[in-house]
């Protein structure tokens, strides 16, 4: 849940930027190998990060000081979109509306906070940042108001201005997720708000994967259906020239693949709805949040074909909890936040969290 998608800005944007924000199988070909995010032009950047505290065998103690030494955080409001940022993340509070900056032994650090309408499932849901931040310092974020879904632009200490709005809002499924996909072009995935019938129907903005071409603060960017049908918004992420996006509906879960040549297939499904959420592009393959399943699982696709064909392995299982969001770090590890404080958590003190998750290869866990 970047926006995760991370979820989610991801780590193929430009980094550290800020100091605000059964199964279905395909084999089609494609042009370039299994890669990780890329990389948009921008500016040569000199990120400020939090400053790095002294290595130390002894974890601090304390009040929301977690003694696993792979959580960053701890004591957040249930969570929304997740950024890693090279060595420190952004994480949006769903409830909230609070955007924070959290490197591991360090307090969170508030760097904007926008209004919403927190109830059911809306909220802050996702936050991503303008390519071009280090000129123009903006952050955009996906949030529920009283009347709308929408999409939303700020800069520090500014207003929230409407980059798209009018996107249905309903009881439930009013999830949903942002991210770059060029430097001019905006990816949004909506949820059906419940209302699958609202999801088929071309002239609603419910339950679709839309590109916002140019998106400006009018509130009335122009767009385009890429993908029709989508569920319960899950995430956005991806990988070379492939975008991968994650969605429940009332059957199953699913993990979709859009390649270049805008061609949509469904890599793979998970009938027992796990609860798939936020998803981040490794060079494992694609990591998923499982809410309900409380894990993560790696979907491997094949270098060349990017057919899915085994079954995503799943580790770290009842750890951290109710997962949602995921992006990838620059030093390998899976970042996901948790969600135990929403509704059929069972939250610790300690939660919720953000938490550093080596993959399977460097011992995160193993496969269950």
């Amino acid at each position: 849940m970047r926006s995760v998608g991370a979820r989610r800005v991801t780590v193929g944007l430009v980094l550290g930027a800020l100091v605000l924000s059964g199964c279905a199988r395909f084999d089609d070909s494609a042009s370039s190998p299994f890669t990780p995010e890329p990389t948009l032009e921008g500016a040569e950047l000199e990120p400020k990060k939090p400053e790095q505290s002294e290595s130390s065998t002894t974890r601090p103690s304390g009040p929301c000081i977690d003694p696993d030494p792979a959580v960053v955080v701890s004591c957040l409001d249930t969570t929304g979109g997740l950024v890693e940022m090279g060595g420190y993340a952004l994480v949006a509070e769903r409830r909230t509306g609070r955007i924070l900056q959290v490197a591991p032994e360090q307090q969170p650090i508030e760097v904007a906070r926008v209004d919403v309408d927190p109830a059911g499932d809306g909220g802050l849901s996702d936050i991503a940042i303008s390519p071009t931040y280090a000129e123009d310092g903006l952050i955009y974020a996906y949030v529920t108001t009283p009347s709308d879904n929408r999409v939303v632009r700020f800069a520090e200490g500014g207003p929230a201005k409407p980059v798209l709005t009018g996107i249905p809002k309903g009881a439930t499924g009013n999830r949903g997720a942002i991210e770059w996909s060029k430097p001019d072009q905006m990816l949004v995935l909506t949820g059906d708000t419940g209302d699958p019938a609202a999801a088929a129907d071309p002239g609603s903005r419910a339950g679709k994967l839309l590109r916002v071409n140019n998106p400006s603060s009018s509130g009335d960017a122009p767009t385009e259906v890429a993908v029709a049908g989508i569920g319960s918004a899950g995430d956005i992420c991806l990988g070379g020239d492939q975008i991968w996006i994650t969605d429940r509906t009332p059957t199953m879960d699913r993990l979709q693949r859009i390649g270049p040549d805008g061609v949509v297939t469904t890599a793979w499904t998970w009938p027992d709805r796990p609860g798939v959420a936020g998803c981040a592009v490794t060079p494992e393959g694609v990591a998923i949040s499982l809410t309900d399943a409380k894990a993560l699982a790696m979907a491997t696709p094949d270098p060349e074909t990017f057919a899915v064909t085994a079954p995503p392995s799943v580790f770290v299982a009842n750890k951290y909890g109710r997962l949602l969001g995921a992006s990838p770090g620059m030093d390998g590890t899976i970042w996901v936040s948790t969600a135990n404080k929403s509704d059929g958590g069972e939250p610790t003190p300690n939660d919720d969290r953000v938490v550093r998750i080596p993959p399977p290869s460097a011992g995160g866990g193993g496969p269950d």
